[in-house]
This record gives structure tokens, C-alpha cells and sequence, in this order.
């Protein structure tokens, strides 16, 4: 028998106990909203709660420093955060002149194993989750980015690709006084 983490089947368990309630929670938004844009919202706010809490944990676990730029945070972001949450690494390519637009091309998008989408749910961006996870955590490093799934897998394309765009690097501000 193996733990969570220790047994040698212990992280494909968990990945796809973790597909499949995600695949639960999609299922039961759209049953909530039967709205397909509605739907992608929602997990989008759902991400960006996420990411805002789950920065601390990869700051604390990844023993990574502060990013120079967007372009070596978005490196850090593929390299080291997909792999510790996702266990995936997605290519960052396609940047623009000044390293402020990129895109995460991923392979394999765990989070869509299992899945297949029905004709009338072509709007539906089922991992629209990581694009507030993205957000969120880059809010709490400064950073205000815009992100949305180019290309999905799942409506068909080829591959699965995020757009990110730093759209600001927003002030370190002091908490407000007492006085």
C-alpha cells in the first residue's frame, strides 16, 4: 500500500483523482450556469483565488529568487511551477519585441485527460482555471497579466497554448498607516 506521496503509483493516483474531481467541478458549473461563457468566468475567478494563495507555497517550496523580468519569470513560471503543481513543463515561445507577450505551448494538459467536449459546449475553455491560476500568482509578484487559451486540444487544435501578456508591473506599495 502506498501514501500519497510516497508509494511508487502514489502521483499518477493522485493526478488523475485530481482530473476527475476537476472534471466533476466543470460538470457541476455548467450544470449551475448553462452558460458557457459564464462557466469560463467562473473558473477563471476560481484560478485567480487560487494563484493568490498558492504563489506563497512556490515561493516557500521552489527556493527560487526574484525574477529579473517577465520573460525570466515566465521561464521560471514553465521550468518549475507547472512541473510542482501540474507536473508538466510547458515551452514558452513565441515573444514579442519586447519580451512583454509569450506563449505557453503544453503538450499534455493534465487536466484534460479523460475529457472530450460535446458539440454544444464549443465555447467552453475546460482548463480556463490555469489562467486565473496565472493571474493570480502574478498579481502577488507585481505583475498584471492578461491570459487566455490561443489554441485548445479539446475544440480540436493541434496543441494547447495560452497567450500571456504583461500588461504592468505595478508598485510594491507600503500598507497604510495608522495615523
Amino acid at each position: 500500500m502506498s501514501s500519497a506521496r510516497g508509494g511508487r503509483d502514489g502521483g499518477k493516483i493522485n493526478t488523475e483523482l485530481f482530473t476527475l474531481t476537476y472534471g466533476s467541478l466543470v460538470a457541476q458549473l455548467i450544470q449551475d450556469y448553462e452558460d458557457d461563457d459564464e462557466v469560463n468566468t467562473q473558473l477563471e475567478k476560481m484560478g485567480h483565488n487560487i494563484g493568490l494563495r498558492l504563489i506563497d507555497d512556490f515561493l516557500a517550496n521552489s527556493g527560487v529568487g526574484k525574477c529579473q523580468d517577465f520573460k525570466e519569470t515566465m521561464d521560471v513560471i514553465s521550468k518549475i511551477g507547472f512541473r510542482m503543481f501540474l507536473g508538466i513543463t510547458p515551452s514558452v515561445t513565441k515573444w514579442n519585441e519586447d519580451n512583454t507577450e509569450c506563449t505557453l505551448t503544453i503538450d499534455e494538459n493534465p487536466l484534460a485527460t479523460f475529457v472530450e467536449l460535446p458539440p454544444a459546449h464549443s465555447n467552453l475553455r475546460f482548463s480556463n482555471i490555469i489562467c486565473g491560476v496565472l493571474r493570480g500568482a502574478l498579481q502577488m509578484v507585481q505583475m498584471r497579466v492578461e491570459c487566455h487559451f490561443a489554441k485548445d486540444i479539446l475544440l480540436g487544435d493541434s496543441t494547447t497554448e495560452i497567450r500571456m501578456k504583461l500588461c504592468e508591473i505595478m508598485e510594491d506599495q507600503a500598507p497604510p498607516s495608522d495615523d
